[in-house]
């Protein structure tokens, strides 16, 4: 595949995550992952120091989608949207077949009181296939830039 196609595939697949996220079908997000993958939300020093504490850590899409039924059914917590902004895509060929993708992201959080803010920065580390099912994240590593995140995280970042 020519890397002007591999590019547009891996910048499809980054925007149906976010969207899938934004427009609250999180039920389809899962879909989006291998069966066997990681999902990680870290802080970036967390991230540089190797330590492996995370503030959302799922190593299979039946966690994945463990996460989107807790949420919708058990989590109780302030209804809020989210509007992802993703940019400077970069995506390397892996030796095993895969490939890697790092982007930036910002994420506003609007509340029911209608006040926007930003809510999440950071950067998306991810490795991703493609198969019989399409391209999917192997893994998805979330890697916020600040030490703390201001309310429970409970939607995917």
């Amino acid at each position: 595949m020519d890397s002007q196609a591999l590019y547009h595939q891996i910048s499809v697949l980054l925007s149906r995550y976010v969207h899938t996220i934004d427009d609250d079908e999180l039920e389809a997000w899962p879909d989006l992952f291998t069966e066997q993958c990681v999902y990680r939300v870290i802080s970036r020093e967390n991230h540089a120091r190797g330590m492996p504490v995370a503030a959302m850590y799922c190593d299979s899409r039946a966690m994945l989608i463990d996460r989107v039924v807790s949420l919708r059914h058990a989590n109780i917590y302030e209804q809020q949207s989210y509007r992802h902004v993703v940019s400077a895509l970069l995506v390397d060929d892996n030796e095993d077949g895969s490939y890697s993708a790092r982007s930036n992201y910002v994420v506003y959080r609007t509340r029911t009181n209608g006040v926007t803010e930003v809510y999440n920065t950071g950067v998306y580390e991810d490795r991703i296939v493609t198969d019989n099912e399409g391209w999917r994240f192997a893994e998805k590593h979330v890697i916020f830039d600040t030490g703390r995140i201001d309310t429970l995280m409970v939607i995917p970042i």
